[in-house]
């Protein structure tokens, strides 16, 4: 059984810096790797397992969270601890490895995925550092493991801008997929594949054993929880569902084939201020200098990891975030506009604009170099019913937002905060006229009512 779901809501912003597919050779591979607690909502009580100085392979645990202490956050190369960074009281903000080059992997025990029990098949994937990337829906919080999902949901594309082509950047791993696709089933009897239905996947189109559904429309089609909401949706607290990345199948894959945590990943670099747009390989929570040297032009530049709707700002040595898939750079918008002639008031046709406001003559079929102004400051709350077009879920976002704000558990719960995470929502905060922070009041959301 199939759907075919054509989407109306949404909006695809067009940006110019989008990865040609072809891998870097310019780039040197990072030093430095880390593991950052911020990465994972819902990590209560961060603790580094490993000391400064400490030699480790990949594979090898060097954090966990305090509260759910049978998962293994590992280091996803082999080398030494070379830092542990600490905030105010001491909070951890990231374990850092040196790289040896070596990249010595921890065996881990490897038998065909028929042989293996759910338990088993569990036991290895929260001692190797795979089971981070299994996320929960409701709150988009790390799975718990006693939990009993009733459906594993997967996306097959990535809609979000200048995204990566999975097409692309998992190549010649269709086998690993499978295998990670026959091991998620030991833990629920449905797998959901989201395909796109605008074209054919060379990767998914022969995996079997799931349900596979396409999705055609603007952004957000490609998001999980729009998938969720239009296959089979979730109707209380207690109705979980797990999601899971296509490169975290393919981890998976790897794990249980080759008996080794494999964290290599192919991340594409893009953006208006990327010299030279590609891809280039690295490891999960590498370094960024490399990459910010050979491919990011000029200084005024912001530099993201992930994408520019839901990535996190980082430095030009930075790490890349657990789960990102792409570094994103673009211009700062540090710089004041005149009104009249580079403002509201003039005739401008090199800004995208959801609202068609007065005076922005571009189209929305156009390639911009945006950058990061928000032409705007917070303000209250204006009702436009703008958020609506773009969120293709039956939802009102507007009432649950300030559902959240207020702390009202009752219409948070009854306007569909379980079906949300913050990516469900940023284009609210990319169209929003009041320039609200509007992912973090959506996490603000699922932590309320997680927690209390």
């Amino acid at each position: 059984m199939s759907n075919n779901v054509r989407l109306k809501q949404g909006f695809d912003i067009n940006l110019v810096g989008k990865a040609t597919e072809s891998i870097a050779k310019n780039v040197d591979a990072p030093k430095k790797y880390a593991l950052k607690p911020e990465d994972f909502p819902g990590m209560i009580r961060p603790k580094a397992v490993v000391k400064v100085g400490a030699k480790v392979k990949a594979g090898d645990p060097i954090l966990i969270d305090g509260k759910l202490d049978s998962i293994k956050y590992t280091s996803p190369v082999s080398g030494e601890i070379v830092e542990i960074q600490r905030g105010e009281r001491r909070k951890l903000l990231a374990v850092v490895v040196q790289a040896d080059g070596q990249n010595e992997y921890k065996e881990f025990p490897v038998k065909p995925v028929d042989q293996i029990s759910a338990d088993e098949a569990k036991e290895v994937m929260l001692e190797s550092g795979v089971w981070p990337l299994l996320v929960r829906r409701p709150y988009a919080i790390v799975a718990d493991p006693s939990d009993q999902p009733r459906a594993i949901f997967v996306s097959a594309f990535d809609s979000h801008p200048l995204a990566p082509n999975y097409e692309f950047t998992l190549k010649g791993q269709e086998s690993y997929i499978q295998v990670g696709i026959d091991v998620l089933k030991k833990f629920a009897s449905k797998v959901y594949v989201g395909q796109n239905g605008a074209k054919p996947s060379q990767i998914f189109d022969g995996i079997v054993g799931v349900e596979k559904n396409k999705f055609t429309g603007p952004h957000p089609a490609g998001n999980v929880g729009v998938q969720i909401h239009h296959t089979a949706p979730i109707s209380n607290v207690n109705d979980v569902v797990w999601t899971i990345s296509p490169e975290g199948l393919a981890q998976i894959g790897k794990l249980f084939k080759d008996g080794k945590y494999d964290a290599k990943r192919v991340v594409a670099v893009a953006g208006p201020k990327a010299d030279q747009p590609e891809y280039v390989e690295t490891y999960v929570g590498g370094c960024v200098d490399t990459i910010a040297a050979a491919k990011i032009k000029g200084d005024n530049v912001r530099v993201v990891s992930g994408n520019i709707l839901t990535g996190s700002k980082i430095t030009k040595d930075g790490f890349l975030g657990f789960y990102s898939n792409m570094v994103t750079a673009l211009e700062e918008g540090n710089k004041s506009r005149f009104f009249l002639s580079d403002g509201w008031l003039a005739p401008i046709t090199n800004r995208l604009s959801f609202h068609k406001a007065f005076g922005l003559l571009g189209s929305t079929k156009k390639e911009y170099a945006l950058d990061t102004n928000t032409n705007g400051q917070d303000r209250p709350f204006a009702v436009t019913g703008a958020f609506e077009k773009v969120v293709p879920m039956d939802i009102y976002p507007m009432y649950l937002l300030k559902a959240i704000l207020a702390y009202d558990y009752e219409n948070m719960e009854a306007l569909g905060i379980y079906e949300v995470a913050e990516e469900d929502l940023a284009l609210c905060e990319f169209i929003d006229v009041s320039k609200h922070d509007i992912q973090s009041i959506v996490r603000q959301g699922l932590d309320t009512m997680r927690l209390d």
